[in-house]
């Protein structure tokens, strides 16, 4: 699953959940969080972090978040350490 570039309404946000839940239900193994406990704790620190991944893809950090944000965070907590 990939991270998408640009979620640009509450409808595309939604569909990316639904991916994100599928891939669970399909891949859920391979998922470095598998818990809600652990996916929850990697969202918080994926979202603390957040400014060095920007800064590490060349990309400013959207002042006051976006839905891309959201999806980007939401992403990242599967794997995020």
């Amino acid at each position: 699953m990939t991270t998408h570039d640009h979620i640009p309404d509450r409808e595309a946000l939604s569909a990316f959940l639904r991916r994100l839940r599928v891939d669970f239900e399909e891949n859920g193994a391979e998922w470095e969080n598998r818990t809600l406990d652990g996916f929850l704790e990697a969202l918080e620190a994926w979202v603390s972090d957040a400014p060095g991944w920007y800064a590490n893809h060349d990309q400013e950090l959207p002042a006051k978040g976006d839905w891309t944000f959201i999806a980007r965070a939401l992403s990242a907590a599967r794997i995020y350490e």
